[in-house]
């Protein structure tokens, strides 16, 4: 089928998947979806910061730091852990079922199948396992095209089953979570793992589960250190080639619910203006607000505990999804009720980014090697959290600074512009 498109038929599918839909004109429709990827794949920088300049524990244990935290009291951990970590990925998550419509949308008017979209996912999913052994292994792409194979079967459900099954396959996750991360955080942490000679038992074992978390990454934090490329490549395919599957698992029940959850939401034109702006904004705020005043009880909990291992662990990934969801809807819907105010040279470079939003994620993947690597700049372990935070700062005003001045020039993002030539076997033409 792919080969009977032509370049021109192809390039209006794929080009024009995020075109007009009624009433919104063109410009404004795509306008209000990049501003927003612009300003997620900025925030999922400002996410992955820890793990990327310190070992992959860190991310949400503060002990494993290789320097000290510079964080007296906990209270940037907190405040990333309210207004970033899982935002962004969710919000992005969000937007990539609604993608996938858009994508489909315009292939079926062309008199495609899904045949096309499942190749497409099929080359994200190789972009992921690139990613995640050979540049950084927080990957998202893997699972998000392996789970976007998974959500074709759904896209001709109607609306309201798409967001019925969403929001459910949500609330089990919600359960589900809940259930596997407070355990462990309970016999530790609490007087519940004194209880009994057995849980005792148990809370030994966790407790030496923490140094073994801990040395498991040791070996790549050491090659990363001492800059041996191959050494920390060998490891990743030899010692953690399960885990783009493993993570893939356990984040089904988030990915797959959001990406119904987004899919739903441009049909019944969320993001196109279809409903009420002011109503937009006052349920916005309240998601907003009530889920960042959750997200602060349960750090305020971690704080006072010490931000222990596996109190952290809950607090990331069993206590929070479901405040997690109010804030990514309520930031999706204030986005969409301000972004077509937000004008002027920043505004645009925003979402230029959003344009380029695979380049610049991918693209910082690598600008974060050179920057930690031992073979580069070598800086792995040594920076304190305020410093990584202004390694975001400058990492963020490169993407602004690249995205429009290249667009300005060319169709597409680098990595775009493969995709697109990968997906339809054809060489489109890249400067404009």
């Amino acid at each position: 089928m792919n080969e009977t498109l032509s370049p021109q038929a192809a390039g209006e599918i794929f080009g024009t998947q995020e075109r007009a839909i009624a009433p919104v004109s063109a410009a404004e429709r795509i306008d209000t979806l990049d501003f927003i990827r612009g300003l997620a794949v900025m925030g999922i920088l400002a996410a992955n910061i820890v793990a990327f300049g310190q070992p992959f524990e860190a991310y949400m244990y503060p002990a494993a730091f290789l320097t000290d935290a510079g964080d007296p009291g906990g209270w940037m951990w907190i405040v990333q852990f309210m207004f970033i970590d899982g935002k962004m990925r969710g919000l992005f998550t969000v937007l990539f079922g609604a993608g996938l419509y858009l994508f489909m949308e315009k292939a079926w008017a062309r008199g495609a199948t899904r045949k096309l979209q499942a190749w497409r996912l099929t080359i994200l999913m190789a972009f992921g396992m690139i990613h995640f052994f050979f540049i950084w292994p927080g990957d998202i792409l893997f699972y998000y095209g392996l789970f976007g194979l998974i959500v074709l079967a759904c896209l001709r459900w109607k609306v309201k089953t798409q967001l019925v099954v969403g929001l459910a396959g949500y609330m089990v996750g919600v359960v589900f979570y809940a259930a596997a991360m407070s355990f462990p955080w309970a016999v530790v942490d609490t007087p519940f793992g004194a209880s009994s000679p057995d849980m005792l038992e148990t809370r030994a074992d966790m407790v030496a589960g923490i140094d073994e978390a801990v040395a498991h990454g040791a070996v790549s934090n050491d090659a990363i250190v001492a800059g041996d490329y191959p050494a920390l490549i060998a490891h990743r395919l030899a010692e953690q080639w399960m885990e783009p599957w493993s993570n893939a698992l356990f984040f089904s029940f988030e990915t797959i619910p959001l990406m119904l959850i987004g899919i739903a939401l441009y049909r019944m034109g969320f993001f196109s203006g279809a409903f009420d702006r002011e109503k937009m904004i006052r349920w916005g705020w309240i998601g907003l607000i009530a889920g960042a005043a959750a997200h602060l009880a349960i750090g305020l909990v971690m704080q006072a505990g010490g931000f222990t291992f596996y109190g952290t662990l809950a607090a990331f990934m069993g206590w929070s999804p479901l405040p997690r969801l109010w804030m990514v809807l309520g930031i999706a819907a204030l986005l969409v009720a301000y972004s077509p105010s937000a004008t002027g040279w920043l505004a645009e470079r925003v979402r230029a980014a959003g344009r380029a939003a695979f380049t610049n994620y991918l693209g910082t993947s690598i600008v974060m090697m050179f920057v930690f690597q031992g073979w580069a700049l070598g800086l792995f372990g040594q920076l304190n959290r305020p410093q990584l935070y202004i390694v975001v700062a400058l990492t963020c005003a490169l993407m602004l600074a690249w995205s429009k001045p290249w667009l300005d020039r060319y169709r597409y993002g680098p990595l775009e512009w493969l995709w697109r030539c990968l997906t339809y076997r054809t060489i489109f033409p890249l400067k404009k």
